[in-house]
């Protein structure tokens, strides 16, 4: 009877094998790493120019309207010429047109307009504020409607440089009593992206 040996099973490994399979195992991890680590910086740098594009396309939607209706007219004079109706670096009460409290900050540019109201009769004649103002890294548009007390205060860009102070411009100038283009100028920044800077152009519709 022949007689076969049975090899034993060998469950172990070699010095050699777990050496190669760490490099495998460091070359593997070293690229995975490698891609996390691009993705997360193409992910932030998608959402910040994101974060940017949406405060110029907000901004720039609310200011073209305002600009558009703006403008204060004469009754009292032949002809009801048009009046001065810009601010620039306003307080809340600035000429008598009050719009907002004390606490409220010194309007970037406000944006006087006529407004009658028809409820009575006769017709009376009140004043539309429209405020930008600044505060912090925040841009606000601060509405008024023939009253004091604001009709709306909304954000129309959240990330504001402080460092790179807003500008706003006329054709005219913006004492003039007719200004038919305004432009607001402002920085925005973001950590993962380069600052943008945002202009808004708004044309009026009214003409003396």
């Amino acid at each position: 009877m022949l007689v076969r040996k049975l090899a034993k099973a060998d469950n172990g490994v070699t010095l050699i094998e777990v050496l190669v399979t760490i490099v495998i195992l460091g070359i593997i991890s070293g690229a995975l790493g490698r891609a996390v680590i691009s993705y997360v910086k193409y992910s932030n740098a998608t959402s910040d120019r994101l974060a940017q594009s949406h405060d110029a396309q907000i901004s720039a939607a609310y200011f073209g309207q305002d600009v558009a209706s703006f403008g204060m007219r004469d009754y009292t004079a032949s002809g009801t010429p048009m009046v001065a109706s810009v601010q620039l670096n306003a307080a809340y009460n600035a000429g008598g047109k009050t719009c907002g409290t004390a606490a409220t900050p010194a309007a970037l540019v406000r944006l006087l307009s006529d407004d009658w109201d028809s409820a009575v009769s006769p017709p009376a004649l009140g004043t539309d504020v429209v405020a930008y103002y600044l505060n912090g890294t925040e841009l606000h548009r601060l509405k008024c409607v023939r009253s004091a007390t604001a009709a709306s205060d909304v954000v129309v860009a959240h990330y504001v440089d402080p460092a790179s102070p807003p500008t706003v411009t006329c054709v005219n100038g913006c004492g003039a009593a007719d200004v038919p283009q305004v432009t607001l100028t402002f920085t925005v920044t973001r950590p993962a992206v380069a600052a943008y800077q945002v202009t808004l152009n708004g044309q009026r519709r009214q003409t003396a």
